[in-house]
């Protein structure tokens, strides 16, 4: 075995050691870190190509950061600094916040973008090629089964901690949190718990040990399908919990309540912020997941249509959330606009329409923008004359 396979091997290793051991302490912790940063140094120093997929869009607004969409390929350069890698997309080289990827569970196959369906072996290709070929994809296959059944326990045990280390000991503290409170941090988080325990148990009927490759999961997430919609509530309501949390989080007993309750709970150490951020970014994950699924699943395997409609399924999930996100937040900013226009006198929208009209000539010049912005005013004030 060449010293490149060794250290990819070892990496993800120390990878799911540090996934499935949440118990250790910040040391232990700190020490995993180093040692995985460590290992991808050497492994890229060794000239091998790193990839990493975007969880979700990184939009900038400096020269030194590296712009990209949730499910671009990453190659990763650099990893020295641990909040903050140096990679590639296309020909621009930049910063990027390595919170924002993921790597990939098989490198080998990472130069392709996007879900590529892995095809039939061509009838001029040896046997021995041929079965070589074979195991390698089955080898690859069992790998992705493997870190989603790793990834959805560790999740399991994440909501758990949130559950019965965080909202448990909130509620036998009725003067520091109202009901509304622990609604505004935690929203439907409990509900979800439930749905995912239930989604974990079809998985582990499905899971087969022995022969990973061989799994079924495909129908799990096609079962589970419209119960995955339930995240919609959490991930539209989860930026005002963070406005709640800071708010809150500035008091030192709401600080030091905190932290006694992940060290009641053995929790790792991550904040509570961190562990509320997780169903946002587990949501994102699975049609992540699955393409990856999907790639090293054969067409004559019996999980293949399963997969197919299951990927599917999932990218319109996180679609659907996503959507009713950007709605809700077009509803929020409206009543923002509504508000703020609402005691206006008419000399201040004629003064507001000025300037801004000014502003779209010497940058548009669009007559079509023009007529949006003097309708939007004129009709966002007559609305709540009329109607509120």
């Amino acid at each position: 075995m060449g010293s490149s396979h060794f250290l990819c091997i070892m990496l993800f290793r120390t990878v799911l050691i540090v996934s499935s051991n949440l118990t250790f302490s910040l040391n232990m912790f700190s020490l995993y870190c180093k040692t995985i940063i460590s290992l991808f140094l050497q492994y890229i120093q060794l000239g091998h190509a790193v990839y990493a997929e975007a969880l979700w869009d990184h939009v900038t607004m400096e020269e030194q950061e590296l712009a990209f969409k949730a499910g671009d390929v990453i190659r990763v350069l650099d990893v020295q600094e641990q909040d903050w890698w140096w990679g590639a997309v296309g020909d621009r080289e930049a910063w990027f916040p390595s919170s924002f990827v993921r790597v990939r569970v098989n490198q080998e196959d990472s130069s392709s973008d996007g879900v590529e369906i892995a095809p039939d072996a061509e009838e001029s290709v040896p046997s021995d090629a041929h079965k070589q070929n074979s195991q390698h994809r089955q080898q690859m296959r069992a790998n992705v089964v493997k870190e989603i059944m790793d990834t959805e326990r560790v999740y399991i045990k994440h909501l758990k901690d949130i559950c019965e280390g965080y909202i448990r000991q909130c509620r036998k503290h009725p003067g520091m949190f109202t009901d509304a409170q622990l609604k505004t941090i935690f929203s439907n988080i409990e509900d979800i718990y439930r749905f995912q325990r239930k989604f974990l148990k079809d998985l582990e009927k499905k899971y087969n040990a022995e022969n990973p490759h061989l799994c079924e999961i495909g129908s799990c997430f096609l079962q589970q399908e419209d119960g995955f919609s339930i995240y919609s509530e959490y991930c539209n309501t989860h930026p005002v919990a963070c406005t709640e949390l800071q708010r809150l989080m500035k008091q030192s007993r709401y600080k030091h309540f905190f932290e006694a309750c992940r060290l009641l709970q053995q929790m790792i150490d991550i904040s509570i912020a961190g562990f509320l951020l997780t169903p946002v970014q587990k949501i994102c994950k699975y049609p992540l997941q699955l393409g990856e699924l999907l790639k090293y699943t054969p067409k004559d395997h019996s999980d293949y249509a399963g997969v197919c409609a299951a990927h599917k399924a999932m990218k319109n999930v996180a679609s659907l959330i996503n959507e009713r996100k950007r709605r809700l937040e077009s509803i929020d900013t409206i009543a923002h606009w509504q508000v703020a226009i609402l005691h206006w006198a008419v000399s201040d929208i004629y003064t507001y329409l000025h300037c801004e009209i000014n502003h779209i000539s010497k940058t548009t010049n669009s007559c079509l923008d023009i007529f949006i912005l003097v309708l939007d005013c004129f009709s966002l004030r007559f609305n709540y004359i009329f109607f509120c």
